[in-house]
């Protein structure tokens, strides 16, 4: 009987849609995370009868056919980039973009990775990195006891010397470059609010704050995530809806066969 495998292929879809939302919900205080939604296609299908075929010679066409679909499977796991609200930290070194565009890090192996979590500090060498360590490119290095540092929306940065009290001349310690991509739902999450560049995603464009398209970058601001608590769970009670239904499907299936086992004593 096919119906016990058809739900079975729906309880397992239900199971992935519920891990994703269980996923989003866990990284709903996450810094810049994007949440994720599972996409979902139709199995193959068993034709019992072809349309458009005629029924015996020199008679129309059957209009309609009979095909009989084997269930439904995981198509992919995207994830909606779209802007999360800002969180003021009061924080010199948090940076929100406003807009299109990531920035760009050193990743543990050199490789170039993008994030949009701009909970930035400073190393022991002065050297502008994440919360993991990894440095900000281009890089930016402030001196040790650097005063007053700014970020103006164009990602230029800005500081007083240490020696020169608070009347010395603002130095320019560098800019904070951002990047674009043509297909952002083709970036590989790696963890750590990392993506990675693949072929879906296009290569990497690069630009200033605020010019070519890209966002403005916000001092003192996070950019929190963007997952709706509401809509999440309303989502999670659609997906237990939709397992216990399959799981119907195969209680009555489970009792037909029963059925005709039961005939056939």
């Amino acid at each position: 009987m096919k119906a016990l495998a058809i739900a079975a292929t729906g309880m397992t879809a239900q199971q992935a849609n519920l891990e994703v939302i269980a996923n989003n919900i866990a990284n709903i205080n996450t810094t810049g995370y994007k949440r994720a939604r599972a996409e979902f296609t139709d199995l193959l299908y068993t034709v019992d009868k072809l349309q458009g075929v005629p029924t015996r010679a020199d008679t129309g066409l059957v209009p309609e056919g009979a095909s009989f679909g084997l269930g439904v499977k995981l198509a992919a796991v995207r994830n909606v980039h779209m802007q999360g609200s800002f969180a003021s930290t009061g924080n010199t070194l948090d940076i929100a973009i406003n807009g299109e565009g990531w920035f760009q890090v050193e990743g543990p192996n050199g490789e170039n990775v993008y994030t949009r979590a701009g909970a930035f500090n400073l190393n022991g060498e002065g050297e502008l990195v994440t919360v993991q360590g990894y440095r900000v490119m281009p890089g930016i290095n402030l001196p040790a006891g650097a005063l007053d540092i700014q970020i103006n929306q164009s990602g230029d940065v800005f500081y007083r010397a240490p020696d020169g009290g608070a009347n010395a001349e603002m130095v320019q310690a560098g800019t904070l470059n951002m990047v674009r991509f043509a297909n952002n739902a083709g970036l590989m999450p790696l963890g750590d609010n990392l993506f990675r560049q693949t072929e879906a995603s296009g290569d990497a464009e690069e630009g200033v704050p605020g010019e070519m398209g890209m966002g403005k970058v916000e001092q003192g601001y996070l950019e929190s995530s963007n997952v709706d608590p509401v809509r999440e769970i309303t989502e999670m009670i659609s997906a237990q809806r939709g397992y216990e239904m399959n799981s119907k499907v195969i209680q009555a299936a489970d009792q037909m066969a029963s059925t005709i086992t039961q005939s056939m004593r």
